[in-house]
């Protein structure tokens, strides 16, 4: 590691040699200066990697200084030193963004603690992250073995998804091994998902599911006389959640974070249409028959609002809804600028598209490739995306006008590496993640295959039609220019099959602070 150099003024410069030595002892160059022309004269002569600036220096004051430096090194981080207690001398110095201020008499620990701080924080916390990563690799990989029930899943995708944001943002070379376990764990989740998933929609123990969100999350609020808003984000993993929950956090305290389980396909026109119905699919099929829509149809989501109705008049509610699909920007102003319609009903429905739309541009723009070629970077762009977009603008107002806010969505997605070969008619649908039809041939150790769909709560469009689904993080390829698909589908976000990413996704109440 380079030594590094660090640039001291302070016209009692003298009085501070214990302290100048004590760097030294601690690795580091010190060069001394007694007023802020000569700092600003030597900055321009060589590079520093800090300043200790004294606030009260004859000739060009402290913060004056300040200024210029920030002209001629603008990303150096400076210290001010003062005697000063002014506030509106310590205002000034913050509004430069200085790195750190220090209020006379200083120790040399201090300056010490404020340098580190500075120069080595990011170094510290890799250190220190990888330490407690190392320390609790066992407990995690024990935590896999001993998984049973959905609870122990959800606790244990929790974990996981802590130390991915945790182990990203300290840069650490600890990815690979989290994401061995990850892969270690979605293999275990996919076994318990095919021992489990049936009894799930027969028997009486079973995780929170699609169907249900509704009647468990929704209906209790309006019950209470609460004005509701309820926010689906289409395709939100919960490492996304986590990643833009800070964000809400000056404008609401958050009641309840909970994960509950999407149905089977974790896709829209299964997974979400049993959000809003209330429903598993082939009950919609069955009592609203002109509402669902097949495979082989376009719009798998436009019969959003009018299964919300069906919920509400089958509980026998009278609450005034509306519904608002946003998929660009120009709608999501629109939504803005009229907000306070909002107010004449009593549970408003605000479906984003947004992460659902990168999802799908990952895969087919080159550019999009680039930008999210990583989960690491997906997060970055959900981030960038919400913190510059109509939704957190709406998200203020849902504060402002006192909504309570249940945000979720409908399925995660995962990004896949591994092909398998699936062999199927021109009737099969294309999704990558799962495949629905007659006369499908495939290897059935690779997939979780359902050959009575209505004892799973899924339309069959054919006597004789199946339904399979990719695990962990394999997609299904046909034969056919198989080299094609392998090459163009590895590493793009899919959905419809079973993971922890695809299937525990965030469940979230938000009130107003």
């Amino acid at each position: 590691m380079n030594k590094k150099v660090i640039l001291w003024a302070d016209d009692e410069i003298d009085l501070l040699k214990p302290h100048i030595l004590f760097l030294h002892s601690k690795g580091y160059d010190v060069v001394t200066v007694t007023n802020g022309r000569d700092a600003l004269d030597a900055l321009q002569q060589q590079h520093f990697d800090l300043v200790i600036l004294d606030e009260n220096m004859p000739g060009i004051s402290g913060l004056e200084a300040l200024q210029q430096i920030k002209i001629l090194q603008p990303t150096v981080p400076v210290i001010m030193i003062t005697k000063s207690e002014e506030e509106n001398i310590m205002n000034q110095a913050i509004g430069s963004k200085i790195a750190d201020y220090l209020i006379k008499p200083v120790t040399p620990m201090q300056i010490l603690l404020s340098i580190k701080k500075n120069l080595h924080s990011e170094a510290l916390v890799t250190e220190k992250v990888e330490g407690d990563y190392r320390q609790e690799f066992m407990a995690i990989s024990d935590k896999i073995g001993r998984a049973q029930g959905i609870d122990d899943w959800y606790d244990l995708y929790r974990t996981l998804v802590r130390w991915e944001l945790t182990l990203s943002s300290a840069d650490t070379g600890m990815t690979e091994m989290l994401k061995m376990q990850k892969d270690e764990a979605n293999a275990a989740f996919c076994k318990m998902v095919r021992r489990n998933y049936e009894s799930w929609l027969t028997g009486d123990a079973h995780p929170l599911r699609s169907d249900e969100v509704f009647r468990t999350s929704v209906l209790p609020l309006l019950d209470q006389g609460h004005k509701v808003c309820f926010v689906l984000i289409d395709n939100f993993r919960y490492d996304q959640w986590r990643t833009i929950a800070p964000l809400l956090s000056d404008y609401f305290n958050i009641e309840h974070d909970d994960l509950y389980t999407a149905i089977l396909p974790t896709t829209t026109q299964y997974a979400r249409n049993a959000i809003f119905s209330g429903l598993m699919p082939i009950d919609i099929e069955r009592m609203f028959p002109d509402l669902w829509v097949d495979e082989d149809e376009e719009g798998k989501n436009v019969n959003e609002a009018p299964l919300i109705q069906t919920f509400l008049d089958r509980f026998r509610r009278k609450f005034r809804f509306s519904y608002h699909k946003v998929s660009d920007a120009p709608t999501g102003e629109r939504l803005v600028q009229t907000f306070a319609d909002l107010d004449n009903f009593d549970l408003n429905v605000l479906v984003f598209n947004f992460v659902d739309i990168l999802s799908h541009a990952r895969t087919e723009s080159k550019m999009i490739r680039e930008l999210a070629n990583s989960d690491e970077a997906y997060r970055s762009l959900t981030e960038s995306w919400f913190r510059n977009s109509y939704a957190l603008e709406a998200f203020k107002l849902m504060a402002e006008r006192g909504y309570k806010v249940v945000l979720t969505t409908d399925h995660g997605t995962i990004r896949v590496d591994n092909a398998v070969k699936v062999i199927g008619d021109k009737s099969v649908n294309t999704n990558l993640r799962y495949k629905v039809g007659r006369n499908l041939s495939y290897n059935a150790k690779q997939v979780f295959d359902i050959r009575q769909p209505k004892r799973f709560g899924l339309p069959a469009p054919n006597v004789s039609s199946a339904y399979i689904f990719a695990l962990n993080r394999d997609f299904m390829a046909y034969p056919n220019n198989y080299n094609y698909y392998v090459q163009y589908f590895t590493d793009t976000f899919q959905h419809g099959g079973i993971s922890m990413e695809e299937m525990l996704v965030p469940l979230v109440t938000l009130t107003r602070k």
